[in-house]
């Protein structure tokens, strides 16, 4: 295989991630949503917040983050389930661009 086929097949194969990574992103939109609204309830009925729903959230969040910063191209790193689950402190991942 010539250097320029190999270039197209890893764009396609990223193509195919950007795929299944642009359906894991419509789906976590409605678990952000469930997540808020049982959150709001929770704290109605007890007037605290549930802080376990508070860390899922959290990291819920920084996934969304990842999902995007790998969809349009600031990052090669792949979210979950090919790395490890954020563990909600927004952190920068690899990217082609210098810290500002």
């Amino acid at each position: 295989m010539t250097e320029k086929s190999i270039q197209k097949n890893e764009i396609l194969v990223r193509g195919l991630f950007m795929l299944f990574f642009i359906v894991i992103y419509s789906i976590s939109k409605f678990m952000i949503i469930g997540v808020m609204l049982f959150q709001f309830i929770t704290i109605l009925l007890t007037e605290k917040p549930n802080e376990q729903i508070l860390k899922f959230s959290n990291g819920l969040g920084t996934y969304i983050y990842q999902i995007i910063q790998f969809l349009s191209f600031n990052s090669e790193q792949r979210p979950f389930p090919f790395s490890k689950w954020p563990d909600g402190m927004q952190t920068h991942i690899e990217s082609g661009s210098s810290d500002r």
